[in-house]
């Protein structure tokens, strides 16, 4: 008599073969240039939305970026300690900030002092869940000189940026030097097709027009996204494995 292996048995071999991989969570902490936005804003578009795009069933994306915060606000309105409730053993805590610390006029100000305990502080804690906290300099502002040649605005806090990684030994995406890259390549004036700038009559949500060159427009920050999962698969490579790819007919 032959004997009839059960589906259950198929089953449980092909679980000890191929094991469930683990859910991951990701978690966004940053500013405007990475928040999701509210309709009335619509082309601008932070690089945060088309990123929740690009990952398998295993991964679930968490944008807790808010326009306008920086390292000390995004911790005492509440933001940092949703993370830190929800996240858990073996989460990636994507960590940008710098274009509302940096700013000496603003509310949100941080010396480079408090810029840097801020950012470490941020490390431990992550860590402290046992989660992998990632580093990120700003995305850059489109600022071109006379010459056609782009200038950096972030320097001396994107710079504290790469030190603290250096320091803590955790993964940096130096976005600062690859976005000025990237609008450089596309040049001073094709450059603008990345950001917010609308002329006048040309969207019912900017009557008057808007010129804009620190948001990104839906084709800046879809670029941008790509950017990011480019330095994942770079220095991520748990999480690399888990990028979407289609199946090819």
């Amino acid at each position: 008599m032959k004997k009839i292996i059960l589906p259950s048995v198929f089953l449980m071999f092909a679980t000890l073969l191929f094991p469930e991989k683990k859910k991951i969570n990701i978690w966004l902490c940053g500013d405007s240039t990475m928040s999701i936005k509210e309709t009335k804003s619509f082309p601008e578009t932070g690089w945060g939305m088309p990123f929740v795009y690009f990952w398998d069933s295993t991964i679930t994306v968490f944008n807790k970026a808010k326009n306008g915060r920086s390292t000390s606000s995004f911790r005492n309105e509440g933001l940092w300690k949703q993370v830190m409730d929800g996240a858990g053993e073996g989460d990636y805590i994507f960590i940008q900030f710098g274009h509302n610390d940096e700013v000496p006029t603003k509310k949100t100000y941080t010396t480079e002092t408090e810029f840097r305990n801020n950012l470490k502080q941020y490390v431990a804690e992550a860590r402290a869940k046992k989660a992998n906290p990632v580093l990120l300099t700003p995305m850059a502002r489109r600022k071109f000189n006379a010459a056609g040649q782009i200038e950096g605005t972030h320097d001396v806090y994107a710079q504290i940026i790469r030190e603290v990684a250096n320091e803590e030994k955790v993964p940096l995406f130096d976005m600062d030097k690859k976005t000025q890259a990237l609008y450089q390549q596309y040049g001073a004036e094709p450059s603008r097709l990345l950001f917010l700038q609308v002329k006048p009559g040309e969207h019912p949500n900017y009557p008057e027009g808007k010129e804009d060159n620190t948001h990104f427009s839906e084709l800046g920050a879809r670029l941008l996204a790509q950017m990011v999962l480019q330095e994942i698969r770079e220095q991520v490579p748990e999480l690399s494995q888990r990028i979407y790819t289609p199946v090819k007919k």
